[in-house]
């Protein structure tokens, strides 16, 4: 085992081992700095905007698609109704988003984007883009096209893989 590269913030070790340059390797590797990335993104945002990137998505679906019943949203994210409505109670208290009530059916709620969970929406997003900006920005032009054409690659793979 190499260390690559060592965070001293968070302590985090980025290792080669034998599978270095083998598909596993750099599917590990790339694992473990999505993970990473996504953290740094997320703690940056909720620092800034006080906003998740789980809540900042569930704002975004709203914002693209504007009220949506809590089932259609729970399907729209991908996520278990359960945890989708855990997500909106803590929107709610923030007054980011308003639940109303369906007249023939108290369990059936409509949720809708208020101007304050606008308003929060673009500071997360802004906030996010700032981390990416900082972490891709010493990229060129041209690594910046060809690390996205990889990840086109790695994406399409990942749409045909029958896997799940």
């Amino acid at each position: 085992m190499v260390v690559l590269w060592e965070d001293t913030r968070t302590m985090e070790h980025y290792e080669t081992t034998a599978t270095a340059g083998t598909p596993e390797g750099v599917g590990l590797t790339f694992l473990t700095l999505a993970h990473s990335l996504r953290e740094r993104v997320d703690r940056h945002m909720t620092a800034t905007a006080g906003l998740s990137l789980s809540r900042t998505k569930v704002l975004q679906v709203l914002a693209g698609h504007g009220p949506l019943h809590q089932a259609e949203l729970a399907t729209a994210l991908g996520q278990a109704p359960r945890s989708v409505t855990q997500i909106l109670e803590g929107l709610e208290r923030l007054g980011l988003v308003t639940r109303t009530g369906h007249p023939e059916d108290r369990r059936r709620k409509t949720v809708e984007l208020t101007d304050a969970g606008r308003a929060t929406l673009a500071a997360a997003e802004e906030a996010g883009r700032r981390v990416l900006r900082r972490f891709f920005g010493s990229l060129t032009p041209q690594e910046l096209t060809g690390l996205d054409a990889l990840l086109a690659l790695v994406a399409n793979g990942l749409a045909d893989d029958g896997t799940g």
